[in-house]
């Protein structure tokens, strides 16, 4: 698709929280959350021309490689929430966007999210092919107070979980969907932590693809700060998630 005539480098989008998004308390699931992150991030390429469609004649797609996101506090049902975002760099395969949402003109989350331009015949990362000079970098207005990290992984850990991945685990890029590795971990933290809003930040690191009929090893590893899950086949780390308490 061309770029849209109301194209702007920053957008801004509001979505109802609906009650299939929240948990038992009403608030919004950490994975609507990022759900909703996402689809603002899609619905800013798709103006900008550079969306999953256009990128598809040249078999490209983006695919999230690194977030951080800081939460103040989550929506509720009912609420319009308005999810701004913007491109802090651009180049090659590689892109970091930033994303805040916000209630009553009120911010109560930031996120900062590394993209990578994926070929989904290849396999692997290359250049995006589209052009892109048209968007208007941000690269001094950050969303988080602290940037994405590499997960720390080499501290004492237990197995949690085994799992398979089922069709229901995988996206349009035919893996595993970023949120499902945030979901699998989610459901082995004490509920009371997840209904009482404990979450202060969460970062996730996505290493390598996990396909259909995978089977895989969930590590846990807890101190009174965080909790950092990873998960693993054939003993090589696909996905790392560190959850910080309040």
């Amino acid at each position: 698709m061309p770029i849209a005539p109301n194209f702007t480098s920053i957008l801004s989008k509001d979505w109802e929280i609906n009650f299939t998004q929240c948990a038992p308390n009403g608030y919004l699931k950490y994975t609507d959350l990022c759900n909703i992150l996402q689809l603002t991030a899609a619905a800013h390429s798709e103006i900008g021309g550079i969306s999953f469609l256009d990128m598809q004649e040249f078999n490209q797609a983006w695919v999230l490689s690194r977030i951080r996101v800081e939460i103040e506090a989550l929506p509720k049902w009912g609420d319009i929430v308005t999810v701004k975002t913007w491109i802090n760099s651009l180049e090659n395969s590689r892109s970091v966007r930033a994303l805040e949402m916000y209630v009553n003109g009120k911010k109560i989350i930031g996120s900062e999210t590394f993209w990578a331009v994926f070929n989904t015949q290849k396999r692997r990362p290359e250049a995006l092919t589209l052009p892109f000079e048209h968007f208007e970098l941000y690269p001094d207005t950050r969303a988080t107070k602290h940037g994405f990290s590499k997960i720390n992984l080499n501290h004492k850990k237990e197995i949690v979980f085994e799992k398979t991945v089922f069709l229901s685990d995988l996206d349009i890029v035919n893996h595993v969907n970023n949120v499902k590795y945030l979901e699998w971990c989610l459901d082995l933290v004490d509920e009371k932590l997840i209904l009482n809003q404990k979450i202060e930040s969460f970062e996730m690191n996505f290493l390598k693809e996990l396909s259909l009929k995978d089977n895989v090893i969930i590590h846990e590893s807890l101190n009174e700060t965080e909790t950092t899950f990873s998960i693993t086949k054939e003993d090589k780390t696909s996905f790392a998630l560190q959850l910080n308490w309040k």
